[in-house]
């Protein structure tokens, strides 16, 4: 059961994203920004984890999940060292998915033909 109900949210997420680039003149770089701020503001609210916790992977692939990672670890380090933390520990739970992001793009232009 954990399996479809990471499937049905994700898909939605997905879906409702699909929709709003069909219809609107936004680009996927806007989707992609307002996804990540939806999850800053859900980890804001409190909410997050308790998405995460329902909904498991399905909640954790999305790019939304990237904006929860940074608030809370923003948020960790500002009660660990006070404003300096914020800066100091932002990229502490994102920096694998970014360093991989990074690594596995370099890779795929490796091999990779650019269009024309």
């Amino acid at each position: 059961m954990n399996f479809l109900y990471a499937f049905l949210f994700a898909g939605a997420a997905c879906s409702i994203a699909q929709i709003i680039l069909d219809n609107t003149k936004l680009t996927p770089g806007h989707i992609t920004s307002i996804y990540t701020v939806i999850g800053a503001v859900l980890s804001f609210l409190g909410v997050y984890d308790d998405i995460i916790v329902k909904f498991g992977g399905g909640a954790t692939a999305l790019i939304s999940n990237f904006g929860h990672m940074l608030y809370s670890s923003a948020y960790q380090g500002y009660m660990a060292e006070g404003i300096l933390g914020i800066f100091t520990n932002m990229f502490t739970k994102s920096s694998a998915a970014i360093a991989g992001a990074i690594i596995f793009a370099f890779l795929v232009s490796l091999v990779a033909k650019p269009k024309d």
